[in-house]
């Protein structure tokens, strides 16, 4: 199975959260804030959306920053992924 966005929604996969600070503190599981950071698995044709022409800015493989709650999380097939429009995200990264 896949999911295949329709409109201008986006399919991110979140990026795994870091265990341990920079100064070495390691991080209990639920003090753990979830990353914003996301690699774009599908994207949406985009077209016409509530009236108006959305061009489609990211591709799949890119790595963005999200809104933080923004977005539908879903399983699927014991990964879990979360769905976005993307107006919702706020930034590609760039190597």
């Amino acid at each position: 199975m896949k999911l295949v966005p329709l409109g201008d929604r986006v399919v991110l996969k979140q990026l795994v959260a870091e265990e341990t600070t920079k100064s070495g503190i390691v991080l209990p599981g639920q003090s753990k804030e979830k990353p914003q950071q996301a690699e774009v698995i599908a994207v949406g044709p985009g077209g016409m959306v509530d009236g108006k022409e959305v061009k489609m800015e990211v591709k799949a493989g890119d790595q963005v920053i999200y809104s933080k709650y923004a977005g539908t999380e879903v399983k699927l097939e014991d990964e879990e992924y979360i769905i976005v429009k993307q107006s919702d995200i706020v930034a590609i990264i760039e190597a």
